[in-house]
């Protein structure tokens, strides 16, 4: 049976899993949800309220590297954890990273300074969804945006957090990637996935999925980060291009 995944169309977390899917060639039907409109129904699945979710014919997996691991175990073919122990540590010590790090910091920052412009946010929340859906979702707005940054700790002072560790994670990841390829070992791994995953929102790519704002529509704030850091995103961009 095909493996639904359970979803927002704008998460860089649920991309993790679009991409790990699509690597091992595994078929999958994508459920749209929005965000706040979707605890009842990832909650009638698992305990906690959270995407990303697979069901694969009745097993219930939430979160974007235990599901990696789930399909490296169930479908081995294109393994995105190394073999080899010790790179498979460091795989792994980086995924957590990116994960705890990086991606909170994506997310934290972008919404931060998107949450204030409902015109270019909404549609990418709802993305996917029919008029219906997005005209309740708008006239509900004001609530969830204010659910979403008390949720998630969205601030001024978290956003120059943010941006302190977006920062710090990106000149670890340009000091690898100027010398080597890949973050662990030869050969591409869920380490390379979840940094180009995660880092995605902030460079934009078709692969996606999404109808981004254009550059000119963005908040200054974002565009002067994006063009600071311009070196480090595109060795990322690179490396989703050849891999996604």
């Amino acid at each position: 049976m095909t493996i639904k995944l359970y979803q927002f169309p704008i998460s860089h977390y649920c991309e993790k899993v679009r991409w790990a899917l699509d690597y091992k060639g595994l078929p999958f039907r994508k459920i749209n949800l929005v965000p706040g409109l979707h605890v009842r129904k990832i909650r009638s699945l698992s305990e906690k309220s959270q995407v990303p979710v697979i069901d694969d014919n009745g097993t219930i997996v939430q979160g974007s590297s235990a599901i990696i691991d789930y399909l490296d175990k169930t479908y081995p073919e294109r393994p995105l954890t190394p073999h080899d122990p010790v790179l498979a540590e460091q795989a792994l010590a980086w995924e957590k990273r990116l994960d705890d790090v990086a991606g909170v910091a994506v997310r934290t920052f972008i919404y931060h300074h998107l949450l204030s412009s409902p015109s270019m946010v909404v549609p990418l929340l709802t993305a996917k969804q029919n008029v219906i859906v997005k005209a309740l979702f708008y006239a509900a707005y004001k609530k969830i945006a204010s659910s979403m940054r008390r949720w998630m700790s969205i601030n001024e002072s978290t956003s120059q957090k943010a941006m302190t560790d977006m920062d710090a994670v990106l000149s670890d990841l340009r000091k690898v990637y100027v010398n080597t390829r890949y973050l662990v070992g030869d050969e591409f791994s869920r380490a390379d996935l979840a940094a180009c995953a995660l880092f995605a929102p902030m460079y934009q790519p078709s692969g996606y999925g999404l109808k981004w704002p254009e550059m000119s529509e963005i908040p200054v704030e974002m565009t002067e980060w994006v063009a600071s850091h311009d070196d480090a995103l595109h060795s990322l961009a690179i490396r989703y291009e050849q891999n996604r």
